[in-house]
């Protein structure tokens, strides 16, 4: 069935090794297949045809070796007699064969090939012929196995990751605790009964403020987020390191559509975009108060015939829950947070159930 070869062996002081090239030098390692190193071509004389088994005299250890080689000292090849060694067949036999590795360690490198060839091995057979198809397919279907269970494993893994990392940002964000207090649960019982009243923008929250162009070719790469006009990105179209009139955060943006947008962190914005001054407003507040802004002014009154502008913002009125007359910022604050609740609470409950299940799995 094979026939055992001495490779012609290579001094590793005579050449250098080069990570990439082509031709794999097979020693005594056990290591990354039984190859030391890459070499480029030397010669003819010590090049090794590929298709065969080769192994080191020392750990007996089978490897196959697909491409064309060199070999170090005290390694022979195995080749194959009247059959091609496919990668699948090779990983069949070396299986077996390297379960004769205490055998072969026992004797000494000049009586290997005696040995070995004395070494009988069970293998399939079909209609009384070693069956090369059965090898084939078995070793196929161990390696889907195989490749099923890794990405089984990964995908264990990334969850888990992704998990730790969902719980770290709800923590992060304070976004853990679904219990609805009181005051929420009130605002969302009242919330159709509210009184509600007109409001003008500028007498609650001051002029509101118009960006200044920058053109894009002027813009200077940096991290303070720029805002335009436009959905994407939530209108942030560049993050810049110009010298521009730098905006508070807790503040609403108003685009040249009329599009409202809050934002939690300090921006620039271009001449399209007018800033609506809620600072002193809680977040959830002012988180309504861009609901109702948007309400008003993204009605399709607006367009690129007809650009929203700072004046614009100061001439808006917009509905707001009342109370003595005035805007109830805390039920503004209370319904908004109610909300926020709601939504994360499934996401909290997967959360929780996931990291669990992890735990759990690594007890095991």
């Amino acid at each position: 069935m094979f026939e055992v070869q001495s490779n012609p062996q290579l001094n590793k002081e005579s050449f250098v090794f080069n990570e990439n090239g082509a031709y794999p030098y097979f020693t005594r390692t056990v290591f990354n297949n039984g190859i030391l190193g890459y070499v480029d071509y030397l010669d003819e004389e010590h090049k090794i045809k590929g298709g065969c088994l080769s192994v080191g005299m020392i750990a007996m250890q089978f490897f196959y070796m697909q491409k064309d080689f060199y070999a170090g000292q005290f390694t022979k090849r195995v080749i194959p007699k009247n059959f091609t060694l496919t990668p699948k067949i090779a990983m069949y036999l070396i299986t077996i064969l390297n379960k004769h590795q205490i055998r072969f360690k026992n004797v000494l490198v000049g009586n290997f090939e005696r040995e070995f060839n004395q070494t009988k091995i069970q293998l399939p057979v079909k209609n009384g012929q070693i069956d090369f198809d059965f090898m084939e397919g078995f070793t196929a279907e161990l390696e889907a196995e195989r490749t099923a269970e890794l990405e089984a494993e990964r995908t264990a893994e990334l969850e888990a990751e992704r998990t730790a990392e969902l719980e770290a940002y709800l923590e992060a964000c304070g976004l853990q605790d679904y219990t609805l207090t009181a005051a929420e649960e009130q605002a969302l019982a009242v919330f159709e009964k509210s009184n509600w009243g007109l409001f003008n923008l500028e007498k609650l929250f001051g002029k509101a403020t118009r960006g200044r162009r920058l053109k894009s070719e002027d813009r200077i790469a940096g991290t303070l987020p720029f805002v335009t006009a436009g959905e994407t990105d939530e209108g942030i179209s560049a993050f810049i390191a110009n010298d521009v009139i730098v905006f508070s955060e807790n503040t609403t943006t108003i685009d040249m559509f009329g599009s409202a947008k809050y934002r939690n962190y300090k921006y620039g914005a271009d001449d399209h975009i007018a800033v609506v001054h809620t600072e002193h407003l809680t977040k959830f507040a002012a988180i309504f108060v861009t609901t109702a802004i948007h309400k008003t002014s993204y009605a399709g009154q607006f367009s690129y015939s007809r650009n929203f502008y700072a004046k614009d913002a100061d001439e808006l009125n917009v509905s707001l829950p009342v109370m003595s007359g005035q805007p109830n910022y805390e039920f503004m604050k209370n319904f908004i947070s109610a909300i926020q609740k709601l939504v994360i609470k499934d996401v909290v409950l997967y959360a929780d159930k996931k990291i669990a299940t992890t735990k759990e799995a690594i007890k095991k």
